[in-house]
Order: C-alpha cells, then sequence, then structure tokens
C-alpha cells in the first residue's frame, strides 16, 4: 500500500517546525527516523494531512555526555549512534545495553531514540530504559520549552503527552551512580524481534547488600508503571543468589505483573517469562552495582 495524499514539510530550523505545526496541529506529524512512523503510513494506520520532515535540522544529531550532568542526545540520534558513543556508555551504560536489544542492525541505523520513545511502544525496549532511569524529554513549540519528566510521558499505548503543535527535541538521563547497578533482558523469538517479556532493573549495593531494587517491563505489566522491589529484597545478599529474598522475588513478579496472551504466547507463559526473568535481571543488576563500586 501507499500512504495517503499529503503535504511534505522540511524545515530547517526547529522554530520553522514549531510554526508547521502551530499550523497545522491534529493534522501533522513529524518525521525523524521514520521506522515506525513509515510503515503506518504506507499501511494508512496514520493518514496526517501534512508530513514535517525534521532531518534538515542541524544540532538535532548531537550527544553531549558527563558523569555529573548524565547523557542528553538529539531527536535525530540513531540508536546505532547513541550505541557506538563510548561518552555517553560511560556516564549511563544502561542506554547501550538498552540498545542493544532493540531491533535489528538495519532498524537501528536509520531509527532514532527519541523517536522510539515518544512513539510509546509499551513492546519497545527505550522507553523502559528512560522510565527506570527517571530520565526527561524536552518539547519545543511556539508556546515555549518545556521538559515532560518520564512518568508523565506515557498516557498510554501508542499514546504520549506531547501535544500535537510540539517538536520533542532531546532526551535527558541521568548518570550512572557509584554502588548502582543496572541490567535489561528480554525473551523474543528471535533477537530483534519484539520481546515477550522484558525486564529493565536497576538495584543500589551498600557493603554488599541490597538496600534498593526496582523494575520496568516491556510487553508486561502496566505501561508506565516503574516496580519497587525494595521492601522483598533490603538486606539481601548480593553475592549469593540461593540468599532466600531472592527466591521471594520472582513469585512476587508473578503476582505483581500482569500480563496478556496474544497470538505469539498465552497470558500464563509470559507470566512464567516475568518471574524467571525478574529474578535473573535484578541479580545482574546487583552484581553490576558491585563492579560500579570497584570501578569508583
Amino acid at each position: 500500500m501507499k500512504p495517503s495524499p499529503l503535504v511534505y514539510h522540511r524545515p530547517t530550523s526547529v522554530e520553522e517546525a514549531c510554526k508547521v505545526l502551530a499550523e497545522v496541529g491534529h493534522e501533522g506529524k513529524v518525521l525523524a527516523g521514520g521506522q515506525s512512523l513509515v510503515p503506518m503510513l504506507s499501511m494508512r494506520l496514520a493518514a496526517p494531512a501534512n508530513l514535517i520532515d525534521i532531518t534538515a535540522i542541524p544540532k538535532l544529531d548531537e550527544i553531549t555526555s558527563s558523569s555529573e550532568a548524565g547523557v542528553t542526545f538529539g531527536a535525530l540520534v540513531t540508536h546505532a549512534d547513541l550505541a557506538a558513543n563510548d561518552g555517553a556508555f560511560a556516564a549511563q551504560p544502561l542506554l547501550r545495553r538498552g540498545l542493544h536489544h532493540v531491533a535489528h542492525a538495519t532498524i537501528r541505523n536509520r531509527g532514532t531514540t527519541l523517536g522510539s520513545i515518544v512513539h510509546a511502544d509499551p513492546s519497545a525496549e527505550m522507553p523502559a530504559v528512560l522510565l527506570l532511569l527517571g530520565g526527561s524529554v524536552q518539547v519545543r513549540s511556539v508556546r515555549g520549552t518545556r521538559t515532560i519528566a518520564a512518568e508523565e510521558l506515557f498516557l498510554g499505548p501508542l499514546e504520549s503527552s506531547v501535544e500535537p503543535d510540539e517538536v520533542a527535541v532531546s532526551v535527558t538521563v541521568p548518570a550512572a551512580e557509584p554502588g548502582v547497578g543496572t541490567a535489561i533482558d528480554e525473551i523474543a523469538r528471535r533477537h530483534g524481534d519484539y520481546a515477550l517479556v522484558g525486564v529493565v532493573a536497576q538495584v543500589r549495593v551498600v557493603d554488599e547488600v541490597v538496600t534498593e531494587a526496582r523494575a520496568a517491563y516491556i510487553s508486561a505489566g502496566e505501561f508506565g508503571e516503574v516496580i519497587d522491589f525494595t521492601e522483598i529484597l533490603a538486606g539481601a545478599s548480593a553475592v549469593d543468589e540461593s540468599d532466600p529474598p531472592w527466591r521471594a522475588l520472582a513469585e512476587s513478579a508473578r503476582e505483581r505483573v500482569e500480563t496478556d496472551a496474544d497470538i505469539h504466547a498465552t497470558a500464563r507463559y509470559r507470566s512464567q517469562l516475568v518471574a524467571a526473568l525478574t529474578s535473573r535481571v535484578v541479580f545482574n543488576a546487583a552484581q553490576d552495582a558491585l563492579h560500579s563500586a570497584e570501578r569508583n
């Protein structure tokens, strides 16, 4: 199929893009990497009257990072470029770890990380990463600039709080802290496909003991939610997986994270994946926290 008729705009500044969006409102869609939008246009799942291509706007492909300010990257930064950026990895390793699971190499070479985030797909990895890290998205419009915290960004599946007249211009995530580790893993039918279930975890360890533990889920649970497992894991050994709290973690995750059935998996199978992956990923994050403390 082909996209429905539309007017193509190619602004050369953020201000110009904002002006166009202010004029067309709900009848406009912003194009950056296009790896989600173009298939939707071709299948006519989206039929905007105006397409605003921001790829000619300078400086939206920049990445800045530091151990104090974290990582900030623009709307045109691709998954591949962000994953390859050593400064971003040093400041916040979870970005590269998450991007390793995103789709296939061809998609990562063209798709933008900010585009994936604001697309708000519950089956995508980077919204969960942003949520867990407590990052934010900066947006611009003719009305000005505002920053949307991750917990306020996702309103539901494929629905974000970015207004129709706003352009998402950058993402910021905090830097990794000493003694705080992260990990991500997922189960998919083949690497790069949408995950049947995925887990992203962040754990704080002090003196080889867990003091905080949180997790966000991909293709499971309530979209936009981060679950705090601290009550179960506080005091658990970060070096001994046979410690009783680790065994209790899997069952707690099974009880707290809802799953749905589709053509790929039953809800019961997904629930089992939630239990198994949670214990594995959270323990890996605890191990990463130990290594983080050693590196610092």
